[in-house]
């Protein structure tokens, strides 16, 4: 039987189904594995082994009275370090907060719980969700360290859920859920080899999330398997957990989408992944390339607005000691010997120095114009056909600090800024590292994009589990 580092949460649930293992015995796996690996990786910045433990007991008792609640019951789950969670430190990988762990749960977590899923810990990030540096380096966090990625420990993860990424990637976790302001899942799933999908904006509440902006933040899930991360998905959604059901391509209308910048590792596999499209039945149509040039500063400035205002509120009314307020955290910073160790936080500063906030004029005339940006370039990218494909990134790059992460592709922000859905799921590689394609849809059609993704990944390649 393939070790339980291998096992899709299917393959966990249905084991754990018929008595083959335990929930106990499946934390107890996955706890012992993070404690050996996870030292050369930094994914994890947290684990709650007696909670785990104890969940995972309570699992076992319900399965033997016959009682599970659900196909999830037992399975453990990795979750974000900005989601509150009690039992874990929630600190957005800021050491400003480690004073102040949450005492309650985010609604998402509250999902999680009750659908018997076993939470053993919390994921490193880029800190603040990489909105703190215009030169910050992803999988970086004061708390947690530098996440590393599990195919070369000397390249990134991409960011900002780096470690719920990279955890899954290495087995550490069969699930994880990560949260995206614009490409902050599909970027580390595509670099790290797995399945992120970011959901319609709205579906996943996000009461409880260290936040960036209410108008593009959201939770989705992390798996191996764009099945696995639909079950997922439901139970965050407020439902049931549910797998797809195979499909066909045949007869499917497809937009391809190649952005620039796309090298010639990235091209192969993307022109691969085409070709099974096509031998499936799919009927593709080369769609007009949009770049990000019109809209990428109009975001910037909306999402600063947005953050300046939501951050302290956020802060305000979180309890315990910590800082509240813009100037408190850039003291906070200044005097903390760790902080400003790897980069700086300017972009703190022009919050504290922003005036009007989502108020002024300035605001409302970058917002207005990075959503109408996006939406007609999304429209153009999708066309009259039901999905749009795309890279998702090029290969890791070497870990660095002192200037900008070399992103490569970044082709989220049409989604990120219109709250339509997409998902990335491993496609191949490049110089042995993975490169992930990116399904795009429009708002609302979460299930259908889900489903779709799942039989495109069943005509791929198995992606490479990493040598650790």
């Amino acid at each position: 039987m393939p070790s339980p580092a291998e096992h899709t949460a299917a393959e966990a649930g249905r084991l754990l189904a018929d008595g083959t293992l335990t929930a106990r015995e499946l934390s107890d796996f996955y706890l012992d594995r993070i404690s050996r690996l996870d030292p050369q990786l930094n994914a994890v910045l947290a684990v709650d082994a007696d909670g785990a433990r104890e969940a995972a007991e309570a699992s076992d008792a319900r399965r033997r009275a016959g009682i599970p609640l659900g196909p999830l019951d037992g399975v453990p789950v990795l979750i974000k370090d900005n989601i509150e969670a009690v039992g874990l430190p929630g600190t957005a990988g800021s050491r400003a907060l480690l004073g102040s762990p949450p005492d309650r749960d985010a609604p998402l977590i509250e999902r999680l719980r009750g659908a018997g899923l076993v939470l053993l810990g919390a994921t490193n990030l880029s800190e603040w969700a990489n909105f703190r540096s215009t030169a910050s380096t992803s999988g970086w966090s004061a708390v947690g360290g530098q996440t590393r990625n599990p195919f070369d420990p000397g390249r990134n993860t991409s960011g900002s859920s780096s470690g719920s990424a990279a955890a899954v990637a290495a087995g550490l976790v069969p699930l994880a859920v990560g949260t995206e302001t614009d490409g902050s899942i599909v970027s580390p799933a595509g670099v790290c080899g797995v399945v992120g999908f970011k959901p319609t904006l709205g579906r996943v509440p996000g009461a409880g999330i260290v936040p960036i902006s209410s108008r593009q933040d959201t939770a989705g899930p992390m798996a191996r398997t764009v099945a696995d991360a639909a079950a997922l998905f439901a139970v965050l959604a407020g439902g049931i957990p549910r797998w797809p059901q195979p499909g066909s391509l045949a007869g499917r209308r497809v937009a391809l989408w190649r952005p620039d910048g796309m090298t010639d590792e990235v091209t192969a596999t993307f022109d691969a992944v085409a070709e099974r499209l096509r031998q499936a039945g799919c009927t593709l149509a080369e769609t007009r390339a949009a770049t990000s040039s019109p809209f990428e500063d109009a975001e910037f400035a909306a999402l600063l607005a947005e953050f300046s205002v939501e951050l302290p509120a956020y802060l305000r009314a979180r309890p315990g000691e910590h800082p509240r307020e813009w100037d408190e955290l850039l003291a906070f910073n200044r005097a903390d010997e760790v902080e400003l160790s790897r980069f700086s936080d300017e972009i703190f500063g022009l919050c504290a120095e922003l005036e009007g906030g989502v108020e002024s004029e300035e605001y409302r005339r970058a917002r207005d114009t990075a959503d109408s940006a996006c939406r007609q370039a999304l429209a153009e990218v999708l066309g009259d056909a039901e999905f749009a494909l795309a890279p998702t990134n090029s290969p890791a790059w070497p870990i660095s600090y002192g200037g900008p992460d070399e992103h490569g592709l970044l082709t989220s922000s049409l989604c990120a800024v219109t709250g339509a859905p997409s998902v990335s799921l491993p496609a191949g590689t490049g110089s042995g590292l993975p490169i992930g394609v990116s399904v795009l849809g429009r708002r609302g059609d979460d299930e259908r994009l889900l489903a779709f993704a799942a039989d495109l990944q069943a005509v791929l390649p198995v992606p490479r589990f990493p040598e650790l």
